[in-house]
């Protein structure tokens, strides 16, 4: 059995905010990334008691989350930039699965929400209000991949359990802000919903391995996420302290293709 892993890292235990841990010149990024790549060993240890015989992982946070060095053996790793859709994504894997996830932009209640970026203010295809979570279940859905697990936040377990009920979640900590960051600049979005209750991280990958087992032992009862072409893809970009909201929109028949293209925002 195949098994895919996209992974990120602001959805992590004990990754506090983004100044910190998000990137290489934070004080504490080399905590980040132990702390992730732990979380995805977790699912690994999960998914392989569940009968998964082949396992990618995808480093899929921006300046990289996954230490080479720490990963699971069973696995292997698909790293670097530049990537792009479908993240080597295709029919021949299984199952997915998404691990150290945060939820979409605007969120009430998530912890260091946002959508690709915290300039983003929304993200929606055919209508549908979608983060990185549902881009990454779409584009595996689109290969007829299902998402059987994803780990994060509590507000993003929620978003996975939203777009496809009966997914396996992991809930790892809570935002405690409460209310949606509409109308804030991406600096001040950065900072709006910073605090979160934590789990242990042995606990909270206590969580991630049972719900990763439990995920693919009950891959046949939980479908891929998908949406029926044609597609359009509409992104609004957050003000600016001198400029309003703008916003891009794009078309197109296939999906990977959709969520390749550049956006010119007017």
């Amino acid at each position: 059995m195949k098994l895919y892993i996209m992974t990120d890292l602001e959805g992590v235990a004990g990754v506090l905010n983004s100044d910190d841990y998000g990137s290489p010149e934070s004080r504490y990024y080399e905590v980040a990334r132990s702390l992730t790549t732990q979380e995805t060993n977790a699912a690994v240890e999960g998914a392989l008691i569940a009968g998964a015989t082949e396992v990618l992982v995808v480093d899929g946070h921006g300046h990289g989350a996954i230490n080479p060095g720490e990963l699971h053996p069973a696995a292997e790793l698909f790293a670097g930039r530049p990537m792009g859709y479908p993240f080597l994504c295709d029919a021949t894997f299984d199952a997915a699965m998404v691990v150290g996830q945060h939820a979409k932009s605007n969120t009430d209640g998530g912890h260091l929400s946002h959508t690709g970026s915290f300039t983003i203010e929304e993200l929606s295809i055919n209508g549908v209000s979608v983060g990185e979570l549902g881009c990454n279940m779409l584009f595996c859905g689109y290969y007829g991949v299902p998402t059987v697990m994803v780990s994060g936040d509590i507000a993003c377990c929620e978003e996975a359990q939203a777009l496809v009920p009966g997914i396996a979640t992991a809930a790892v900590k809570r935002g405690i802000k409460r209310g949606p960051a509409a109308g804030l600049t991406g600096q001040q979005n950065k900072l709006y919903n910073g605090a979160a209750v934590h789990l242990c991280p042995a606990r909270a990958r206590d969580l991630i391995r049972a719900a990763a087992e439990a995920g693919l032992r009950r891959l046949r009862d939980i479908p891929p996420f998908r949406l029926d072409p044609p597609f359009e893809l509409i992104s609004v970009l957050r003000r600016t302290e001198t400029e309003p909201q703008k916003t891009a929109r794009v078309t197109g028949d296939d999906l990977i293709e959709l969520l390749n293209m550049p956006t010119a925002y007017e």
